[in-house]
């Protein structure tokens, strides 16, 4: 495979000119995450259509031009499952690729599965098979071999067949605004969750009460901070069962800290004297938006539905080609419903997804139907792919 390398900050000036005028990108990185808090960046592989480029992150200087030339000008950039490549751009520039098509998130609007590996994708969509090895590298290690860079090369050499392909197909489906709407909402979605708390996260928080929850943030808030200032992942500072167990206890005594199961081995007296510290916040912190927070109880029905409802959602996206869990969950089917029938003051919360934009035309004006009695829920064939039909009840049938 025929490319180039990229060492210098002259050669990375060289290719950022280049970049200016092409009209499509394809780009992907590796990147090591578990020992750091954020991920660290080893090689990024540049497709265009005249040239195939690696560039080495500890050797081409600084790679702010590089983001920039992604950010600028009119070019499609095209990436597969791009989230980290997002997050590279907005740490270096605060912007993200230009015209960005995410060929994961593509193919989830002409075809049943969503997130599909590149490899995946490329055998569904070109009918070709990507080589495979090399999955275990550091790439960290220098110096790389051709074999490890020629892997690496794999990731973008197929993008700009996947791009033609799918979007071919999108456009044919009639989905290409529903895709870009989608891809738009995602993008926003990682910028803003840079700066988002998301402490309702942490495993086990489920059945804490509002004053347990206030003390998982104040240990959410300082664990994130003590992660970014070492360097470590979060969880290396402190794991979730241990946030939840302080939480449940509520005690800022140290000695009660410190005998905590697995908390002994990295306890040391100034952390333990900041997790107190967290704690004694969490018990004195005002809890109306926490008990916002917590789901008011649902009645039994809602389960009922759900589980009666669920199905539909699955039917319709197989039939229309759409990835089901692109679409949404069966979570996503309750929060309709409850919104729908103003179970536990549901209408007066955000409006759900599946009665919002593209998904409402594909699904959650169906379940309105449903709910309403315009519409019934028949088998079919139940040897068919689509065993599953909805009929139109007459006028004379409603409730």
């Amino acid at each position: 495979m025929s490319y180039h390398s990229i060492t210098t900050p002259a050669e990375l000036d060289e290719l950022c000119q280049h970049l200016a005028e092409v009209d499509r990108i394809g780009f992907d990185t590796e990147f090591v995450s578990e020992d750091t808090f954020y991920p660290e960046l080893c090689l990024i592989q540049v497709a265009t259509p005249a040239r195939m480029v690696v560039i080495d992150p500890y050797q081409a200087g600084d790679l702010t031009p590089f983001w920039t030339s992604l950010a600028d000008g009119n070019h499609t950039t095209i990436a597969h499952a791009a989230r980290e490549e997002l997050n590279f751009s907005l740490k270096a520039i605060d912007r993200l690729p230009a015209n960005l098509f995410d060929t994961q998130l593509a193919a989830g609007f002409c075809s049943t599965e969503y997130p599909s590996s590149y490899a995946s994708v490329v055998t569904k969509f070109l009918r070709r098979k990507p080589g495979k090895g090399e999955q275990r590298t550091d790439w960290r290690r220098r110096p790389l071999t051709t074999a490890q860079i020629e892997y690496a090369l794999e990731d973008i050499r197929h993008l700009f067949d996947l791009h033609d392909a799918i979007a071919e197909r999108i456009e044919l489906a009639n989905r290409t605004t529903w895709f870009q709407g989608e891809i738009e909402a995602w993008q926003k979605e990682v910028y803003e969750a840079r700066s988002r708390q998301r402490w309702q996260k942490v495993s086990g928080i489920g059945n804490l009460p509002p004053r347990g929850l206030a003390i998982v943030r104040e240990l959410w808030l300082w664990r994130q901070a003590e992660a970014q200032q070492r360097n470590l992942p979060a969880r290396r500072v402190l794991r979730d069962d241990l946030i939840v167990e302080l939480a449940k206890r509520k005690s800022d005594d140290p000695e009660k800290i410190r005998a905590i199961r697995g908390m002994h081995r990295g306890a040391k007296g100034k952390m333990v004297d900041q997790l107190a510290e967290c704690i004694r916040r969490g018990l004195a912190t005002d809890l109306d938006d926490l008990n916002r927070v917590s789901r008011p109880q649902m009645p039994p029905q809602l389960n009922l539905l759900g589980q009666f409802l669920s199905p539909a959602l699955g039917s319709i996206c197989r039939r229309a080609d759409v990835a089901t869990s692109l679409v949404g969950t069966a979570s996503d089917v309750r929060d309709l419903i409850a919104y729908r029938l103003g179970f536990g003051g549901a209408q007066h919360r955000e409006v759900p997804a599946l009665a919002q934009g593209w998904r409402a035309k594909l699904v959650g004006n169906l379940i309105d139907d449903l709910l309403n009695g315009k519409k019934s829920i028949r088998i079919q064939n139940p040897r068919s792919p689509h065993p599953i039909e909805f009929d139109n009840l007459p006028d004379s049938k409603l409730p």
